[in-house]
């Protein structure tokens, strides 16, 4: 079902049923009101009838040829009067009798003086009155006839009135859905019309602060991201073709060239050197892009647990000494971290020995004497790592977006690598809900920071 429909169904329902709850109450005060106003009219009957009995010493003959004659033409009043003794001394119409009194029920008319109840549809009054000291039984019933006809007549109002105000408010309830889900039928079309190459298309909305304008803006913010990242997929995509395609290139010119023309021993040692070590360079970009993938799996499918980051650290220095001897690493724990369970955090061994491989690596390749500082401390509950180095430095403008993949800046710092360590590393501290920092003066050297939770 349909939101537009949903709301006309309840629109509708709600103000039918406080409608019909409103009409119910009318129709029963209404009703309430008639049988106590018909009592006390029968009351008043019953009064009039026994004075003109007792008081005014009217025959039997005339209050019963009075009867008659206003019977035959409207709903007349039926009174009987009894004494003490449950004796009737009158009744208009003792053929008839409505009520059929008993002594039980004069009985209980002389206990509570004044009694209602009905009969048959007859409204009956029983009340207690004292002539010449004397207590006597005056019953007095009728059918209210014009007060029924007068109920009948609001109820059949009423329904009429429920009938119209049901369609009356079903229309009204279409109309403002309508009118309050428009923007949101606009909002399907404009969302049909964006497809992945027409991603710059965004939502449009009044300048308000309702809810379907902040809907609107989460969306447009969504495709924000969205078009980032298709954007990042097709620049990613482009770097690295031109990554892999650039030392494809060199080692087929350089073997195309050794095969054009007759070489010394010397020469294709040269040129079988070049080719091993652009095939060098594949590999290592291979292996990048294979951990570039690995630290984006999702989360709960990467295994973790509690690792010593010292040792960690130790491990990566070892491994780049066996690769590049010439590299050099001081390694420092400050006295803070006094216990060694304060090194204890909890990582993926693998991915984490990747991060700060790719640290020291690149702090040894840029600093002069090829040397890099690494110190651990405790701090405000966190194992901090810093990796520092006294090389060249990162200019200001190129500090946001070291950590885009194969971003290239404009000095050396750059110049070498493939432009995948420093993402892949971030990738993998975010990936630890760690936090990493850099900061660099030009031609002083750099530091990465790095702050891990509590393990």
């Amino acid at each position: 079902m349909k939101i537009r429909t949903r709301l006309t169904l309840l629109f509708t329902v709600l103000v039918a049923s406080l409608f019909i709850v409103f009409a119910s109450i009318l129709y029963w005060s209404s009703a309430q009101h008639r049988e106590n106003e018909f009592y006390g009219q029968l009351e008043r009957e019953a009064i009039t009838k026994a004075k003109l009995f007792f008081e005014a010493k009217v025959k039997p003959q005339t209050l019963h040829r009075i009867y008659k004659n206003n019977s035959q033409h409207i709903n007349e009043v039926e009174v009987a009067i009894y004494n003490r003794a449950f004796e009737l001394l009158y009744h208009d119409d003792v053929e008839i009798d409505r009520v059929k009194e008993t002594e039980e029920m004069l009985a209980s008319i002389i206990a509570n003086k004044i009694l209602h109840f009905e009969q048959e549809e007859w409204q009956v009054v029983g009340l207690r009155l004292t002539f010449d000291d004397k207590d006597y039984i005056i019953t007095a019933a009728a059918y209210d006839e014009y007060g029924f006809t007068k109920l009948q007549n609001l109820l059949y109002t009423i329904a009429v009135l429920a009938l119209l105000s049901i369609i009356v408010i079903g229309t009204a309830g279409v109309f403002f859905a309508n009118r309050a889900l428009s923007p949101i039928k606009k909002m399907i079309n404009e969302v049909n019309e964006i497809t992945a190459t027409s991603l710059n298309l965004r939502l449009s909305h009044e300048q308000n602060k309702d809810e379907l304008a902040l809907l609107a803006n989460t969306f447009n913010e969504m495709l924000n991201r969205l078009e980032y990242s298709f954007d990042a997929q097709k620049q990613f995509v482009s770097n690295i073709s031109h990554e892999l395609r650039t030392p494809l290139a060199a080692i087929i010119a350089e073997l195309e060239l050794s095969l054009a023309k007759e070489q010394t021993r010397e020469q294709y040692v040269m040129t079988i050197e070049n080719a091993l070590a652009d095939a060098r360079r594949l590999v290592r970009l291979s292996n990048s892009l294979l951990d570039f993938a690995k630290a984006s799996y999702d989360p709960t499918e990467i295994a973790f647990k509690p690792v010593c980051l010292d040792e960690v650290v130790l491990d990566a220095c070892q491994k780049l000494q066996r690769i590049n001897k010439s590299y050099k690493f001081s390694f420092f724990i400050e006295d803070s971290v006094s216990r060694e369970e304060m090194m204890v955090v909890s990582a993926n061994l693998y991915l984490i020995q990747v991060a700060f491989v790719n640290l020291l690596e690149n702090a040894c390749k840029y600093s002069e004497n090829e040397q890099c500082n690494v110190s651990i401390l405790y701090k405000d509950n966190h194992l901090i790592v810093k990796v520092s180095d006294t090389g060249i430095g990162i200019k200001p403008e190129d500090m946001e977006a070291i950590f885009v993949p194969f971003y290239r800046g404009e000095n050396e710092y750059f110049k070498q690598g493939n432009g995948i360590g420093l993402p892949l590393t971030k990738k993998i501290i975010d990936l630890h809900k760690a936090r990493i920092a850099v900061e660099s003066l030009v031609g002083k050297g750099t530091t990465f920071t790095i702050h891990f939770p509590p393990g």
